[in-house]
């Protein structure tokens, strides 16, 4: 990751959730990932993506092999926040181990649109990870790694290598990578505005008039 890469997703990292999402909201994109939850890790977090698809099917579908959580594991790393697409099923694609030697790639997180089992090994790792589900139910001859690096539907939200994706407490966002300084600009505009709010009501004033004076929310005449 160079230099600028870093000093990007710095500033990436301290705008919440909810701000990105109305940032969204004002270019017309749809990035908020719905219906999927943290299970391990603290804090925010902010990367580029690294995508992958899995097929799915009964048991003994597929070889062993096609299972490929090593590649998963791989793809992983610092700034990074592997995205994967398995459809939403309720088969798990990443476990304990896997999530052990995800955090000694000092992976950023990683994000599941299916399942992940061993959720007191993923905490105990200190892996940032959300999932639909959580299942013991193994993906091994279940699951087929397709491809890394295509697009992908996350959450009901597509998502490319190398889009940008944060979460925190309250959610989960993707955006494009082509727009994402210009959604940045708009993010950091609205946090400037949320923050003088904050100020206002702070010092005493009610959340009407500080909304007022900051342009958030005009009071009606």
């Amino acid at each position: 990751m160079t230099a600028d890469e870093k000093e990007l997703l710095a500033r990436c990292k301290k705008i919440a959730t909810s701000t990105w999402s109305d940032a969204l909201d004002a270019a017309g994109i749809n990035g908020v990932v719905q219906g999927i939850q943290r299970r391990s890790g603290e804090g925010r977090i902010a990367g580029f993506a690294n995508t992958a698809r899995h097929a799915w099917g009964a048991l003994g579908e597929f070889d062993r092999a096609d299972f490929a959580v090593g590649k998963l594991v791989a793809a992983t790393g610092p700034g990074r926040v592997l995205m994967l697409d398995a459809g939403g099923t309720a088969i798990s694609t990443f476990g304990g181990i896997a999530s052990l030697a995800a955090t000694m790639r000092q992976a950023t997180a990683v994000i599941i649109d299916g399942a992940c089992r061993d959720v007191d090994e993923i905490r105990a790792a200190g892996l940032w990870l959300a999932s639909r589900w959580v299942t013991p139910v193994t993906g091994k001859t279940r699951l087929k790694l397709l491809g890394l690096g295509e697009t992908v539907n996350v959450g009901g939200a597509p998502v490319k290598q190398d889009d940008l994706v944060v979460g925190d407490d309250t959610g989960i966002v993707v955006v494009p990578r082509a727009k994402l300084q210009d959604v940045l600009a708009e993010a950091e505009r609205l946090l400037k505005i949320d923050d003088a709010v904050e100020r206002g009501v702070k010092a005493g004033k009610s959340f009407g008039e500080a909304a007022a004076a900051a342009n958030y929310i005009p009071e009606k005449k």
